[in-house]
């Protein structure tokens, strides 16, 4: 009877299989990442509404609190409709309704920004200013731009070492949930989400190391995006709408007012 030769297959080839399928994985969500471009496009432009005022002015005598945002689009408010509904706004009524002061509301984030912007942004701030309390929103245009997360992360952490070595109290909300956006197609969703949630844990312990607060933004306010995406985005289903805004801000007005309490200092845990 004859006799079967085994069948071999070499290093090369299996190298070769493996790399024609990684270039097909590659050409696949660089055309679902032109597709969901596409999709988004730029109804909103990149310019976000100026908020920057004293809020509560008339409400609440005596010296105002200082409010100071960095980071991307979110912190700028792009997709609200009224300078009221921006996120800056939505914390600064937060803050003035909580401690019965005005709050003066300085927002050096920059549309489109990643966490390598932040630098940048905080050295735009005069000299003379000293804020009561900054708020970082940032890391969506890390992961849509593919940056690492520990790169990422760890120019998150110099920029709140900064501030809380000035003496600044600092809060967080890290890096939202990208697989809530429905104009992007799977499977780039789902590789977008489980960069999200890689970098969102990343920024938690490079905030928590140099004593700032952390708000998981993914947890707090991911489902209500998720299962509300025509009420929680703006008409580019990308930014948040007002009453996304309003949802995010109620989700961080608790650290920020517990960052404002005299010698306040942020606890170990993942909701500090």
């Amino acid at each position: 009877m004859r006799r079967r030769r085994p069948i071999t297959v070499t290093v090369a080839s299996s190298v070769a299989v493996l790399g024609t399928a990684a270039v097909g994985v590659r050409t696949l969500i660089a055309r679902q990442a032109a597709i969901a471009r596409r999709r988004i496009g730029k109804p909103l432009g990149e310019q976000a509404l100026d908020a920057d005022r004293v809020w509560r002015r008339k409400k609440h005598p005596g010296p105002p609190v200082e409010l100071l945002l960095l980071g991307d689009s979110i912190a700028a408010g792009l997709g609200a409709g009224h300078r009221r509904d921006t996120l800056g706004a939505r914390l600064a009524k937060g803050i003035a309704g909580a401690e019965g002061r005005p709050v003066r509301l300085r927002t050096a984030a920059v549309v489109g920004s990643e966490s390598s912007a932040l630098a940048g942004q905080l050295a735009a701030v005069p000299a003379d200013y000293r804020a009561d309390v900054a708020v970082i929103v940032v890391g969506g245009n890390d992961v849509t731009h593919r940056i690492p997360a520990s790169r990422a992360a760890e120019q998150l952490e110099v920029i709140v070492r900064a501030l809380r070595d000035t003496g600044v109290p600092v809060v967080v909300g890290t890096c939202p949930d990208l697989g809530t956006l429905r104009a992007i197609p799977q499977p780039l969703r789902s590789l977008a989400a489980r960069s999200s949630r890689q970098l969102a844990a990343a920024q938690a312990a490079a905030v928590h190391r140099a004593g700032g607060r952390v708000v998981p933004l993914a947890r707090a306010v991911g489902p209500v995006f998720a299962e509300r995406p025509d009420e929680m985005f703006s008409v580019d289903r990308f930014h948040p709408s007002a009453l996304g805004y309003r949802r995010t801000a109620e989700a961080l007005l608790p650290a920020v007012l517990a960052a404002l309490k005299p010698a306040a200092v942020p606890v170990g845990g993942p909701n500090s």
